[in-house]
């Protein structure tokens, strides 16, 4: 049995919220979360790859990117518990 997409239903249902998704990729990145965006009617995705150095697992640090349809926007490599400030913060 194939587990549901909820992110997706909730894209397919969404009125006024903006829906954020987040993907971690390790092969054509950029590429595949621009398709999880407009598969899944998201307003953003946040992208993380295991292929940046310092991100991943069993790692103290994090790299992302976040994407619209308009834009990308790189972020420099910061430490995770930074990215949960600003998270917590936003």
């Amino acid at each position: 049995m194939k587990n549901p997409d909820i992110l997706k239903t909730m894209g397919e249902r969404k009125q006024h919220q903006i829906l954020v998704g987040f993907a971690l990729e390790t092969q054509n990145e950029v590429e595949n979360a621009k398709g999880k965006l407009h598969k899944k009617n998201l307003d953003m995705i946040v992208l993380n790859s295991l292929r940046d150095e310092g991100a991943g697992f069993q790692k103290d640090t994090n790299k992302i990117r976040l994407i619209t349809a308009e834009e990308e926007l790189p972020f420099a490599l910061k430490s995770k518990r930074k990215w949960q400030r600003i998270s917590y913060f936003s």
